[in-house]
């Protein structure tokens, strides 16, 4: 997450006659056609031998206790930012709490210093067929629920077969290519693919939640909720007040606690996500120590007010870690459902009215890099002249994408920094006058006399100075904008509609992107509520380089159709791109501890760090509840 605090840096499933056939032959004759192992990866690239102990980047050793309270920094599916008034995170109603996957196990779990690689937790290995269609996880028989239910694979087959037919649209758009999901017995479990499944699909299915069968006989799992969900992972949830705090205790039996998943991990007793409408009340919040770790996300905030007294005396700290992950795409996303901006000279046109060298250096303080790219701080970025390789995906299309693909890769130009670079205004211009707004009484019009005016959508005030010099040099173009800032979950559901002009977001991806482009990028999710295609893309062009992303046999073909995919999308001007940083900015009070690394490709707290209570003890106790507010 970059400036503002919103979308990850990081962060997020029926059977036919036919496959109950396939499934059903005896164990025997599918033991022949199968490989078993312990973990699985996108190109079957493995750190860890079936027989490790533990992760290298824990520590073991980490005690257990004491507590970690923090304003949450990722968020997934119905997940909000500012609020919460359900604790059903899987479905499209409703605004979740943030950390509900804590108290769900999983079959798989993601080791955080490979690119994708997972090993497993509920199951203890996976039987792939040589043809790679068949998944069978065996499930370990002292998987528990919190009620002390065992964990079966009805449960499992019972959940994703839920998820893929009432869970999230963005869950239920992944899960197209799985054709069905069968308990075989009671601890093993086999999930069929489509013959044209792309390879991240088993590690999406790997990662979704089990939830109990018996729990939902009594419950309808498509409700917005705030009944507490029975679980199965190493939290449970503890106490909460919608909209201010949720709290999830640890829990202390769990049974996957020593596996090596999860050994040195988990290490705190409770952990507390706390919510405000206001940053700056926020951070004020942290000053008072009503809550103890933050990661901080407004540059202002960092360069001047860290020089409260605590910070002075030393107890609270202050860091600043490596992200060597990709920085993904954050912008002002251009709603191209809506015909005012279906030209793609009226979408530059409104970029070049964006001046980031002022911003970064008046607003920012000088803290960030421009942003250029999808895949920015990644390989999996356009640089240069698109490579022989590259070339060989894009020439089927010549005539069919913009010439400038087949060379350099659009990147915004640099400003004057001025704030009002007239050089750039004056190209703006020309682009709209081409694209028939003329102006006339000093408002672009079209030659029906409609003008163009847009609307910014926001849910955060603290992003609204960001806006004020943008808005200002689209008044110079003749072009009517403003800010419409909304709660929380009015902006959900104007996003989840689509109904915006523009609004800003920062989209992720991981470092083996493939299935999950098709819910940003791709026609069809441009046409399903709740969908993460902002702005409407529908080019049969992107679709295809989707396509050719999710078939890579390799990390190299894989890289290669990414940066053909970056050209295109970048041409289309589908967003005014904004900024990032490669690192993380941390600020929390001296209660904690952590190992001397943090994993290559995550962020390592909470979850690998623990509370050191020598330097509670000397800082005065932390119990339970004094943690925040509530």
């Amino acid at each position: 997450m970059s400036e503002p605090h919103r979308l990850t840096r990081r962060s997020l499933l029926i059977m036919g006659g036919s496959t109950a056939a396939a499934l059903s032959l005896p164990r025997g004759a599918i033991a022949a056609e199968e490989k078993e192992t312990h973990g699985i990866s996108a190109f079957g690239d493995l750190k860890y031998p079936a027989n490790f102990s533990r992760f290298d980047y824990v520590n073991v050793d980490a005690p257990k206790g004491g507590g970690f309270s923090h304003i949450g920094g990722y968020r997934a599916y119905n997940q909000s930012f500012l609020t919460f008034n359900s604790l059903n995170s899987f479905v499209l109603r409703g605004d979740a709490a943030q950390g509900m996957e804590l108290t769900f196990a999983v079959l798989m779990v993601r080791a955080l210093d490979e690119p994708d690689a997972m090993y497993g937790l509920a199951a203890r290995a996976v039987r792939i067929s040589t043809d790679g269609m068949i998944y069978r996880f065996i499930l370990r028989p002292e998987a528990r629920f919190h009620d002390g239910s065992k964990l079966t694979a009805q449960d499992a087959a019972f959940s994703f077969n839920i998820l893929k037919e009432k869970g999230h649209p963005i869950i239920r758009q992944l899960m197209r290519d799985v054709e069905s999901v069968e308990a075989v017995d009671e601890v093993t479990l086999a999930v069929k693919f489509s013959p044209k499944r792309g390879r991240e699909i088993p590690l999406f299915v790997a990662g979704l939640p089990i939830f109990s069968r018996a729990y939902y006989t009594t419950k309808n799992f498509e409700e917005s909720t705030l009944d507490v969900p029975l679980g199965s992972g190493p939290y449970r949830v503890g106490r909460f007040e919608p909209g201010r705090f949720i709290e999830y205790e640890r829990v202390k039996d769990w049974w996957g606690a020593d596996l090596p998943v999860a050994r040195g991990q988990n290490n705190f007793d409770l952990l507390r996500y706390e919510y405000y409408r206001d940053r700056d009340v926020a951070f004020e919040g942290f000053t008072a120590r009503n809550y103890l770790f933050r990661e901080e996300f407004t540059s202002r905030i960092w360069a001047t007010r860290y020089d409260f007294p605590a910070m002075r005396d030393g107890r609270v700290k202050r860091e600043v870690l490596p992200d060597l992950t990709p920085s993904g795409a954050q912008g002002w996303f251009i709603n191209t459902r809506r015909e005012k901006f279906k030209d793609p000279r009226v979408r530059e046109a409104i970029g070049l009215a964006f001046d980031f060298e002022w911003t970064n250096k008046n607003i920012m303080y000088g803290s960030y890099d421009r942003t250029h790219s999808f895949f920015q701080n990644s390989d999996m970025m356009a640089k240069g002249k698109p490579a022989l390789e590259e070339l060989a995906l894009l020439e089927p299309f010549r005539g069919r994408i913009p010439d400038e693909v087949f060379g350099e890769p659009f990147v915004p130009p640099v400003s004057d920094g001025s704030g009002q670079d007239r050089a750039l205004l004056r190209h703006a211009g020309a682009l709209l006058q081409a694209a028939g707004y003329e102006i006339k009484d000093n408002r672009r019009v079209n030659a029906k006399g409609e003008k163009i005016a847009i609307e910014f959508l926001l849910e955060d005030s603290a992003f609204q100075a960001h806006h004020a010099s943008f808005i200002k040099n689209l008044g110079v173009l003749g072009v009517e904008a403003g800010v419409r800032l909304v709660d929380p979950v009015q902006y959900k559901a104007r996003e989840d509609e689509f109904d915006f002009d523009i609004t800003t977001q920062r989209f992720s991806f991981s470092s083996t992107p493939g299935e999950s482009l098709r819910t940003y990028l791709t026609a069809q999710a441009a046409a399903i509520k709740g969908a993460q295609n902002l702005s409407g893309i529908a080019d049969p062009v992107v679709d295809a380089l989707v396509e050719k992303i999710v078939e890579a046999k390799s990390r190299p073909e894989l890289t290669i159709a990414c940066r053909a995919l970056d050209r295109v999308l970048r041409a289309g001007r589908y967003w005014v791109p904004h900024w990032y940083k490669p690192t993380h900015w941390l600020a929390y009070w001296d209660l904690f501890a952590r190992p001397a690394d943090k994993p290559r490709f995550g962020r390592g707290f909470p979850e690998t760090w623990w509370s050191d209570l020598a330097k509670a003890g000397r800082a005065g106790s932390v119990t339970l509840s004094p943690l925040g507010r509530g």
